[in-house]
């Protein structure tokens, strides 16, 4: 009899990347029954918040078709954590965008908001130990896990790697992937010293995801933002290679053998 505990894995293609769930030691039933109503969520979410369907809620609400009462209760939920985040990187994260092509866009929270719902979903259900990554933005719960950190300038490196024995999320933003879709919200510009990348490690994905979208946004000015976040630390590589990290980054840093 294999010594090996129970294990699921699955890989589905929503909101235009690729979620990869990993559930260890799911031995009860329940635990694949979650797996697929935390799939079956995500498409959901694509559904009502994606800003490429014209018959989405967030793109209806946008075109002031929709009524914000008339919406689901998770478009409330999201909204009024999109201001929230506004209040609190004072301005740095937004989900309106005014000027000529104004729109409603909350998805630099909806992912990651979406993740750590669906890993809650699983956890619920008697998993200890789950990993969710979607589209590079990582939710842990239980360990071991080792996540590695993308090198923005050298294709399929590695820049750092983050280990974690328990709840941890994981949010990189950046133009590597998609181009700069990230924009200083003041300037309509992409940001004055943006970095490659940055990496936002905390508890909740939903934060992560929020403050490594505003931090990029902030450019030169993220560093010393993020350094006075409580329970947030960060690692950046900057445009010309070089990188920084704040003072507690170290401790997630995975000892790798030589």
């Amino acid at each position: 009899m294999s010594d090996n505990p129970p294990r699921l894995r699955h890989v589905e293609h929503c909101m235009g990347t690729v979620f990869s769930f990993d559930v260890r030691g799911a031995r009860d039933p329940r635990v694949r029954a979650a797996l697929d109503e935390a799939v079956a969520g995500l498409h959901e979410v694509d559904a009502v918040f994606s800003t490429f369907r014209a018959d989405s809620e967030i793109s209806r609400l946008g075109r002031c078709e929709l009524a914000l009462a008339e919406c689901s209760p998770e478009v409330r939920e999201v909204l009024g954590l999109c201001e929230d985040a506004e209040r609190r990187t004072d301005g740095w994260f937004t989900a309106r965008y005014e000027g000529p092509g104004s729109a409603l866009d909350p998805t630099g929270l909806v992912k990651g908001w979406a993740v750590e719902r669906a890993v809650r979903t699983i956890t619920a259900a008697g998993a200890g130990k789950v990993c969710l990554n979607g589209g590079g933005d990582v939710q842990l719960t239980g360990g071991p896990w080792r996540v590695g950190i993308a090198d923005p300038l050298r294709p399929g490196g590695l820049a750092t790697v983050v280990e974690a024995d328990g709840e941890l999320a994981v949010a990189t933003s950046g133009p590597a992937e998609r181009g700069c879709h990230i924009l200083d919200p003041r300037t309509g510009a992409p940001p004055a010293e943006g970095a490659a990348s940055l990496t936002v490690v905390c508890a909740s994905l939903t934060e992560a995801d929020t403050w490594a979208t505003a931090g990029y946004a902030m450019g030169g000015r993220a560093r010393e933002w993020l350094e006075a976040l409580p329970d947030v630390e960060a690692f950046a590589v900057a445009a010309d290679g070089t990188t920084w990290h704040t003072t507690g980054f170290g401790r997630f840093v995975a000892k790798l053998s030589a």
